[in-house]
Formats: C-alpha cells, structure tokens, sequence
C-alpha cells in the first residue's frame, strides 16, 4: 500500500485512480453510512470537488483505492464553514494561510488482516500519514475537519486526538463535531505504519 497525492489529473493512471475514488467515496458515505450525498453511475461528487483540491490516495499493491481524502485551503471555501457552520464558533471557521480543510475521508476496512495490533486498520494510518506529509510538504500546519465521534475516537487512540471547537450536535444521522488536528513531522512519525510507501514529494513538486 502506498500513497498518490493528485492535484489535477494528468495521466490516464491519474484519472482511473481518481474514478476508483469517487466510486469509493459512494460505497462509504451511501451505501455504508447512509449519508444524503449526491450519487451518480456509482460514483459521490459535490460542487467541493470543483475547486481544484488536492486529493490524498491510499492505493493497494493491486492498484485498489482504498482510502482517500479531499484537501482545500481554509481560507477558501470550506465544507465547515459552508455547510457545517453550526459547528463552529458564531458560525465561522477563522482560518489562516497554513490552515487546509480536510474532507471526504473515508477507507475501506474490510480487509481485517491490515488492522494493526487489532484495532485501526493499516489503511486508516497510511491515510493519516499521508495526509500530515503532504501537509508538510505543502506549508500547512494546521487541518480543519468535520467527523463524527466515532472517528473522533479513533484519531485519539492513535494519538491524533481532534481539538473541538465545540460540542457534537446531530446532522442528519451523524453526531458531528468540527476541529482541527496539527499537522507536523513528530505526529507523522508516531502515525506512519512501518513499510510506509509515498509518491508525495515527486508529485506535490510537480503540482
């Protein structure tokens, strides 16, 4: 398993990833969850999709996605702030230059043998890890998210645990909740699975 950062979809490799995402993403958030999300031929889209974000792709030795997260700049438009305002103090995300806004993260766990020491799967970590270099290695210290706390108790098992801007309330089926998690290379070191693989820094440079 190794991770593919896709900013604009170039190659052909790129755009079949980048299609296997979005086919994951509807597995995940309907199929799974049950979320109200847009689905089309079997593949979760939103209108944050066409803002140019940078797409984090876990992807299997058998050229599977299987996980992926969506990142935009928090001084841009946000999910947060658009679409999760209620979650956040008076309404507003108060973003800065090295804050990103982390969305659409979702894995498929169904393969149990890649949990580690049973209980978060190897692909839930290669993601966090993933997600924290190519922060680094794109200025960004700080990530905003919006998660359900379930999630939220798996980030602080692994030791990433979420700072809340406040309380969970419901959203549709969910108990959500917003915050933000650092982004720096002592958490990418504790989180990192061993074998850890990457293409971010050829293609974070090329982007």
């Amino acid at each position: 398993m190794h991770i593919v950062a896709i900013s604009a979809a170039r190659t052909h490799r790129e755009h079949q990833l980048l299609d296997a995402h979005h086919s994951l993403r509807a597995n995940v958030f309907s199929a799974r969850l049950g979320w109200e999300v847009d689905v089309v031929d079997g593949r979760e889209t939103d209108s944050f999709d066409n803002l140019e974000p940078a797409y984090i792709l876990a992807v299997s030795s058998d050229n599977r996605v299987v996980g992926c997260a969506r990142l935009l700049p928090a001084v841009g438009p946000t999910m947060a702030e658009t679409v999760f305002s209620s979650l956040l103090p008076g309404g507003r995300l108060h973003a800065h230059s090295a804050m990103i806004e982390s969305s659409r993260f979702c894995v498929d766990t169904t393969p149990a043998e890649r949990r580690r020491d049973g209980l978060v799967h190897e692909a839930t970590l290669t993601m966090f890890a993933g997600i924290i270099e190519w922060c680094m290695a794109n200025g960004y210290t700080e990530i905003v998210t919006v998660t359900d706390i379930r999630f939220e108790r798996i980030l602080a098992r692994v030791g990433w645990p979420l700072l809340r801007f406040g309380e969970p309330k419901k959203i549709g089926v969910t108990m959500a909740v917003a915050g933000t998690l650092p982004a720096n290379a002592d958490t990418f070191l504790r989180l990192r699975p061993s074998g850890y693989r990457s293409e971010l820094n050829r293609l974070s440079q090329a982007a």
